[in-house]
């Protein structure tokens, strides 16, 4: 049987996760939302080498998450900012860094806290409809216009009626 690849797949979430997914990705976007905003600066801060961060930049800038902004001509050096697709990603970040910190937290406690105005933010996913949370309990899937018996869908369409 022939393994599946990215270009083969009928899924937002692994599309998604095509671009955002690896290890070093959330931290990179993550570090470009607090202000540390230069390749040199990156690569001190997560400890990455100079030739995997070039290629996550890279990664995120074909992908529209980031765009490179050239602060100084002499020598050239750029540094790196959030397009809004790459915005539109960070409170799911934080979302997922809260996770983190109830069930992953470092020893010591949590390294970053994200405020939200005058207080420490709590995360929670809600309807953009209705406002109400989100939880596993209260979902349910149905078909999209998209969905079809692809890589990435294929016992999903049947289940969900799409086919």
């Amino acid at each position: 049987m022939r393994q599946t690849s990215f270009a083969d797949m009928h899924c937002s979430l692994a599309r998604a996760l095509e671009v955002v997914g690896d290890w070093w990705t959330p931290l990179i976007l993550r570090d470009v939302y607090l202000g540390i905003d230069r390749f040199s600066e990156l690569a001190e801060d997560l400890g990455l080498s100079r030739n995997l961060l070039t290629e996550r930049l890279n990664g995120l800038i074909e992908n529209g998450i980031l765009r490179r902004e050239r602060y100084q001509e002499r020598p050239p050096r750029d540094r790196y900012a959030l397009t809004e697709a790459g915005q539109q990603v960070i409170p799911i970040l934080v979302a997922l860094t809260a996770w983190g910190d109830r069930w992953r937290t470092p020893e010591g406690g949590p390294p970053i806290r994200f405020q939200h105005g005058d207080h420490d933010a709590a995360p929670m996913v809600a309807c953009g409809t209705c406002g109400d949370r989100i939880t596993s309990q209260d979902l349910s899937a149905k078909p999209g216009p998209g969905g079809r018996r692809a890589p990435g869908t294929m016992l999903i369409a049947e289940r969900l009626g799409t086919i």
